[in-house]
């Protein structure tokens, strides 16, 4: 209803004083060039976040809706599918809000500032808190022509971990379902705020419309060495124009006894932190 108003005001001022309706439009070509809204929307053959398969090797589509204004300031939301093998008790979703500011010191230099919130709808852990997945780090991010880096700087518990949730927790040792008992987690380890993520990326220009990229990253989980890693992703897309092709190869040096799930008969059990290709078709709205 407010916008129906103010397109009616806006009416009636260019009808009744022609030069203040002409005044009336530069001011809003000049109001919408400050703003700028887009989306994405792609199929991926598998969700790997740092590497590690949150739809457990099955696929997923996702997509997102941004809004940037000219003076640096941006927000935006993100949704996926996962599993429900890891995140229990939920609707199988993962929902993302994110804001932040982006600004150049330098010529060529830009720099990103941020905070970042993961939310799986009704997701929560077996615990006697019932211990959300939910999970929200500030980031600062740097790039310079082709290459970028950012820290991320978790100010929760890293996606719930900590001595009610992973306290205790004995690792799955083979495909049969087995656990270790004697590698249990120390059940007084305390929560994991602080837990942080460095990436560095590049991308370069192969061939018309088609970028090579490079990533590495390095996960630090606070007070739990043992689900620390580094991951590595080498990818090749290509703009058709109707949407881009994309292919990576991902693998890391995560611990398959952290993360590995087998079913309640242990006969199929799946390791979401193997290596994999990802293939991908994405489209910017």
């Amino acid at each position: 209803m407010k916008l129906l108003h103010a397109s009616l005001a806006v009416s009636i001022l260019c009808c009744a004083a022609p030069e203040l309706g002409a005044a009336q439009n530069d001011d809003d070509s000049s109001m919408s060039s400050n703003h700028s809204f887009s989306g994405n929307i792609g199929l991926f053959s598998d969700y790997r976040f740092r590497a590690i398969s949150q739809t457990y090797g099955q696929p997923a589509v996702q997509g997102g809706f941004d809004y940037a204004h000219s003076g640096g300031f941006y927000l935006g939301t993100w949704a996926s599918n996962v599993s429900g093998n890891l995140y229990n008790n939920g609707n199988g979703m993962e929902w993302d809000f994110y804001g932040g500011y982006k600004f150049s010191p330098v010529t060529a230099l830009i720099l990103d500032l941020g905070v970042y919130e993961y939310v799986y709808p009704g997701a929560h852990f077996n615990d006697e808190r019932n211990t959300r997945y939910n999970n929200t780090e500030i980031y600062l991010g740097a790039t310079y022509a082709w290459f970028s880096a950012k820290y991320w700087y978790a100010v929760t518990d890293y996606f719930g971990v900590n001595e009610h949730t992973y306290g205790g927790y004995a690792p799955i040792v083979n495909h049969r379902g087995d656990v270790d008992s004697g590698q249990a987690l120390p059940g007084d380890r305390g929560d994991s705020k602080g837990s942080a993520y460095l990436e560095v990326n590049a991308t370069f220009n192969v061939a018309e419309k088609t970028v090579l990229g490079l990533h590495a990253g390095h996960l630090d989980v606070a007070n739990y060495g043992e689900l620390s890693y580094t991951d590595y992703k080498l990818s090749l897309a290509h703009d058709f124009g109707w949407a881009t092709v994309t292919a990576a190869a991902i693998t890391s040096d995560a611990r398959a006894k952290w993360y590995r799930y087998c079913d309640s008969g242990g006969d199929h059990c799946k390791n979401p932190a193997g290596s994999t290709l990802v293939l991908s078709l994405s489209r910017a709205l």
